[in-house]
């Protein structure tokens, strides 16, 4: 049984709960090596379809537990990153972010890593590293200005400055902004959305995303041959799909 998060399976969809809320959900090696083994096990369930990530008590994640550190907390390995997901390139299984609260630092790398991000009306985003002297060098450097251009990224990366729900909405990077209470309503909400087409259609269509944004020139990224079009080119679910709606019902997909 996980340590540090809670893990609840159902409907195709795995909903990982950080749960150190003590410290905001302050991540620490330990903690980040179990995350990875989560995911690892999100990767391999055939029956799981979708992810949520988000955090119990008042924060998401408040980055590193840099507590932990100064007191001489071990090392342990966490070869796919900072919440088991920032150095994790080959999921194509969605991720949803649902932030509930602070997410600072690591934890603000994690939820960029997601592929939606679902904020509460009182989620703040920050990367303060270069206040205490470091870098946000979980992804966050990287993935950001990707996100909503270097000029807005670098206002926040180079002042530390917190950012609310609603600026995040609308600098880019947060998909929609709910009300607190519902947060966790409105994530299952869209997972049941995501769950209701062909999940191998989902993941060659997040596949082509994120590696056509890799490509410099679009005719190459159009070119480019994927293994993950193929095989929903050749899944039973290729099939299934026209036939449900030449049918005119819901199509059973079966994820092969």
């Amino acid at each position: 049984m996980p340590e540090f998060c809670r893990v609840d399976k159902g409907d195709h969809i795995m909903t990982v709960t950080l749960n150190r809320p003590e410290r905001l959900n302050a991540m620490h090696p330990p903690g980040n090596a179990e995350l990875g083994e989560v995911f690892d096990d999100f990767a391999a369930d055939n029956d799981m379809w979708v992810a949520i990530v988000t955090g119990a008590g008042r924060g998401f994640c408040a980055g590193n537990d840099l507590r932990y550190q100064a007191e001489g907390g071990e090392r342990v390995p966490m070869p796919m990153g900072f919440g088991g997901l920032t150095s994790r390139y080959d999921l194509l299984k969605p991720v949803i972010a649902a932030v509930n609260g602070v997410s600072m630092g690591g934890g603000f790398e994690i939820a960029l890593a997601c592929d939606i991000i679902l904020a509460s009306e009182r989620a703040v985003f920050a990367l303060p590293e270069p206040r205490v002297g470091l870098a946000a060098l979980a992804g966050g450097l990287n993935r950001l200005p990707r996100e909503i251009g270097p000029k807005r990224a670098l206002g926040m990366i180079l002042t530390g400055r917190h950012v609310g729900a609603e600026e995040g909405r609308e600098l880019g990077f947060v998909t929609a902004v709910v009300p607190h209470d519902e947060l966790m309503e409105q994530a299952r909400h869209w997972a049941l959305q995501i769950c209701e087409c062909s999940p191998l259609s989902v993941r060659a269509s997040k596949d082509v995303v994120y590696r056509s944004l890799d490509t410099a020139a679009l005719r190459d990224s159009i070119g480019i041959r994927y293994d993950s079009v193929a095989a929903m080119l050749g899944s039973e679910d290729f099939i299934e799909g026209p036939k449900a709606f030449a049918e005119k019902r819901k199509p059973n997909w079966k994820g092969r």
